[in-house]
């Protein structure tokens, strides 16, 4: 029973530096997402302060 825990805690912990190192670098997509949302937040902006 030991042995099983050992091999899902390792695992688990093998999964978790994995996708970590594969999130690491910001592709292309999400740099546009970025941009979306900055224009999108500028525009809620100007909408909240146009119906003040």
């Amino acid at each position: 029973m030991k042995l099983k825990s050992t091999a899902v805690l390792f695992i688990s912990l093998a999964m978790l530096v994995l996708a970590t190192v594969a999130c690491e670098k910001e592709g292309d997509a999400e740099k546009a997402g970025k941009e979306i949302d900055k224009a999108f937040d500028a525009a809620k902006e100007k909408v909240h302060d146009a119906t003040k």
